[in-house]
């Protein structure tokens, strides 16, 4: 059983797949169906607007399959984003797995929009995929929209205001951050999901 990785259309497909080589996990692109249904885990990343990513998925069928996943899913930037209810970019209907809307960042002196770089992980929550992982790390952020916290959020990042970092409902958990980009705090990240079951 194997990691798939939806293709999505987003630039940073390589990249992950070679971060996942790298800890020894053989990982495949794909959007057919079949092959997400019966694959161990399952990454889904995402570059670009929200809008147009679920264009794809609705044409492609997975929109419908994504919230019927049972094994682990994990959401990477917009990916994570598309795991919501709803983004303001462009009003878009997300998938509804998890609960709660996307809200574009506001820019502020010394905070510009997009949030783009290192930033510190704050408020972590125990959880099997922040295993090793402690509050005050660095990850890699290009983001433009982010998910408030709530009842989901397992770790929290400020940029001007507290968002969700990382979340988890269930099976499915997300990363506002890249952790592919994000050295060897991401490095773990990885391993610890490729460990799920």
């Amino acid at each position: 059983m194997e990691t798939v990785i939806i293709d999505s259309g987003g630039a940073n497909l390589a990249s992950l797949q070679f971060a996942l080589e790298r800890l020894g996990a053989r990982a495949t692109v794909t959007s057919d169906a079949r092959a997400i249904t019966a694959a161990a885990r399952i990454i889904l990343p995402g570059v670009g607007s929200a809008a147009d990513a679920m264009q794809r998925l609705r044409r492609s069928g997975l929109a419908e399959l994504l919230p019927t996943l049972r094994q682990p899913v994990l959401g990477i930037c917009l990916g994570m984003q598309l795991l919501f209810e709803r983004s303001a970019e462009g009003a878009t209907e997300c998938l509804s797995i998890l609960p709660g809307p996307v809200r574009q960042l506001e820019a502020a002196p010394g905070r510009p929009v997009p949030h783009m770089g290192w930033n510190q992980l704050s408020g972590l929550r125990g959880d099997p995929l922040l295993t090793g992982i402690e509050p005050g790390e660095y990850f890699y952020f290009v983001h433009s929209y982010a998910v408030p916290t709530s009842e989901v959020t397992l770790a929290e990042v400020d940029y001007g205001q507290a968002v969700s970092a990382v979340v988890r409902r269930g099976n499915f958990w997300g990363t506002q951050f890249h952790p592919e980009r994000s050295a060897s705090a991401g490095a773990r990240l990885l391993g610890n999901f490729l460990r799920l079951t």
